[in-house]
């Protein structure tokens, strides 16, 4: 024991006088790569050519299963948007099967299938395997869309562009699309209203039926099986699955065949107080190609991550956004850049010339050691990562077979991505990495921030396009007369509401309006009652039964709100608030709430002139107002910023019965937090007793 004790000793002072030797200022270098061994995958090609690949993961007892399609579309045209329906209308009903045979199958087993315009993938316990197979295949050869199924997703289509009208990270996607790639390839394709109402049930089976076919699919089998289990299976369900020739169209990105330079995309958004920024181009740059690896590392430096040059100066050293990131992606069809921030209207341009200039930095200071090193360490622990997970083991193999890549592409990964050096950085930088030949892409505010980034586009112009990418010639704001004053305006509109007297007269009120949201039918009440009692009730009528969504009560002197089974008094801003909404005389009490307006100029609503006007109330918070100049009508309110800001538009104006002229806007939408509601309103009752017990 005395032997052991001395051994040890004698090893703890050897191993001090070595660390007084060791020179610590030196960094060690990083080790060798370490060696992949990817998980096994077996795979075999049926007849008709659906290639299979099987890896096995005996941890839990389930499967998933997955067919990708290698297709590279026509062009939709003035019909955009159908594909994107695509997953929805085959999973409405096969020949075999009807909508609801089918979605009680898949529910009875816990199992989820999905579809989309690629592609077919599910999930499953193990003991329910065939049983998934046999519905993918129905699915795959089957499915039977009907006009039903296409006119209701063309609804909920038409409805979804409805929320993104305003929405800047849908308008930014949009115009960078057809920026990027132009109309005329599929990912330059951006639907409409207009093109969503065009498609027909023919182009959706025609896509379906062209480009759903085995010859040009990979199919994934991962989890608790053997190739012994699953191939005859496949063989069963997937064999009879008859093959086609699948047309292959072509399609070219004119911004890589000529010489680009940079362009400003302008996305007006109305009262925006911040904007969305995207330096944006599309990259030709491959799956599988000798770059891919050196542009990730280039990518991680310039903006993959909170550690990314773009981070580090738009976020930590000026204070001007939350996040800022880049993305470089290969992609068989068509690669993308983005370098994306969002920020104040007050620094949009100066956070525009940041990225630029960390883009020019990539081109031409060489990066340091620890940032390359941490940048390859970053990147080997997000693959290693993804090497736990079989159904990423599935999409190598798949990959490697599908865009023809080498075959140890993900074998030498690591090492390949230890070996990028300072100058490949910096020679991949200039290769991809293009300030010089961008598309600076934002939605904002055009009045405070369009002008200020002329000067980043070469022919010092901004272009503008609306929300879906098209061009367009932005609204101007004109001036107004030195004669025409805030006041006369809003004097004006009260007489077109009826007037003072009439406005006076109200004693109580109750509107009955209905709406639609996701598919449910809302019933929305509202109560007011002078001088200043509220309320506020939604009802959602589901499968023939109602049931309170939401409801609001002010008695004048506090309230509540009520919903999904919780109930909160109300405070701060939802109590000012609604002390106004309570007000039924609110509209000619404007001293009360210290509400002063302030003209703006005048601006097309819905092909009308408008006047202008911001409105500021005593706690300092600031809406803008439009009046029709013909009918001096309320048309359109702007209130809140960011997340909370709320557009509603006023049309339909009718006189109440019985009121003396009094009128109020029979149609109401609003939109807000990227949901958008019309409301149509049924009934107006004026002066019929609302009862005190309802602001309870």
């Amino acid at each position: 024991m005395k032997k052991v004790t001395l051994s040890i000793f004698a090893l703890a002072l050897c191993g001090g006088v070595y660390a007084q030797k060791l020179d610590r200022s030196i960094k060690p270098k990083p080790g060798p790569a370490p060696e992949i061994k990817l998980g096994k995958t077996e795979s075999f090609v049926l007849a008709n050519g659906l290639k299979v690949f099987v890896v096995e993961n005996h941890k839990l007892p389930v499967i998933s299963a997955s067919i990708q399609f290698d297709i590279k579309p026509a062009l939709e045209g003035d019909m955009a948007g159908y594909r994107d329906m695509i997953s929805e209308l085959l999973v409405s009903g096969t020949t075999t099967r009807t909508k609801d045979k089918l979605n009680a199958e898949i529910d009875n087993m816990g199992a989820r299938i999905n579809v989309s315009s690629e592609g077919i993938s599910a999930g499953c316990l193990k003991k329910y395997t065939e049983k998934v197979l046999d519905l993918m295949s129905d699915i795959a050869m089957n499915a039977q869309i009907t006009q039903t199924e296409l006119d209701a997703e063309k609804k909920k289509a038409i409805s979804g562009l409805e929320t993104q009208k305003n929405d800047p990270d849908a308008m930014v996607n949009n115009v960078s699309a057809v920026v990027n790639f132009g109309t005329n390839h599929p990912y330059g394709e951006v639907s409409s209203e207009e093109s969503v109402q065009k498609i027909t049930l023919e182009a959706c089976n025609n896509y379906y039926h062209t480009y759903f076919r085995p010859n040009v699919g990979y199919m994934a089998i991962v989890g608790d099986v053997t190739l012994a289990e699953i191939k005859p299976l496949i063989e069963r369900y997937f064999a009879k699955w008859e093959k086609k020739d699948v047309p292959v169209a072509n399609y070219s990105i004119p911004a890589l065949t000529t010489t680009k330079l940079t362009k400003v995309a302008f996305a007006p958004r109305v009262a925006a107080v911040q904007s969305v920024v995207s330096v944006t181009y599309p990259v030709d740059l491959k799956p599988g190609t000798s770059d891919v690896i050196k542009a990730r590392v280039a990518n991680t430096i310039l903006g993959g991550g909170s550690q990314g040059r773009l981070f580090l100066d738009l976020r930590e050293k000026h204070a001007w956004t939350y996040g800022a990131y880049s993305s470089l992606s290969e992609d068989i069809l068509g690669g993308n850049f983005s370098a994306t921030v969002k920020c104040r209207n007050k620094v949009s341009d100066s956070a525009v010339s940041a990225i630029l200039d960390e883009m020019r930095a990539m081109q031409t200071e060489k990066v340091g050691d620890s940032t390359l090193q941490n940048s390859i360490t970053y990147l080997s622990g997000g693959f290693a990562i993804g090497l736990e997970d079989p159904k990423r083991v599935a999409q190598y193999a798949i990959n490697i077979e599908r865009y023809n890549m080498p075959k140890d592409f993900y074998q030498n990964y690591l090492k390949n991505l230890s070996a990028v050096t300072a100058d490949d950085v910096m020679d991949i930088s200039k290769k991809y990495i293009r300030p010089d030949n961008a598309n600076i892409v934002v939605a904002g505010s055009k009045e405070e921030v369009a002008d200020k980034l002329a000067k980043y586009s070469a022919d010092g112009k901004v272009d503008y396009y609306d929300n879906v990418g098209k061009p367009m010639v932005p609204t101007e704001t004109k001036a107004v007369g030195a004669n025409v004053k805030a006041s006369d305006i809003y004097s004006k509109y009260i007489a077109a509401i009826g007037g003072e007297k009439a406005i006076a007269a109200l004693k109580d009120i109750k509107t009955t309006s209905k709406s639609e949201m996701q598919g449910m039918q809302l019933t929305i009440i509202e109560e007011k009652k002078a001088p200043n009692m509220y309320m506020q009730k939604v009802d959602a009528n589901m499968s023939g039964k109602s049931a309170t969504l939401q409801k609001q009560v002010f008695d004048g002197k506090s309230g509540y709100t009520e919903g999904g089974g919780q109930k909160a008094a109300m405070a701060g801003d939802d109590l000012d608030e609604v002390m106004e909404s309570a007000d039924i005389a609110f509209e000619m009490h404007s001293d009360k709430y210290g509400i002063k307006r302030t003209i703006k100029g005048i601006e097309k609503v819905n092909g009308s002139d408008a006047y202008v006007m911001e409105a500021v109330n005593g706690k300092g918070k600031k809406s803008v107002e439009y009046y029709d100049v013909a009918s001096s009508l309320l048309v359109k309110k702007i209130s809140g910023e960011g997340e909370k800001q709320s557009i509603t538009e006023f049309s339909d104006y009718k006189e109440v019965p019985g009121t003396g002229g009094y009128k109020v806007a029979y149609k109401v939408k609003q939109s807000q937090a990227g949901q958008v509601f019309p409301l149509n309103v049924e009934t107006v009752e004026v002066n019929k007793g609302v009862s005190d017990a309802d602001f309870k």
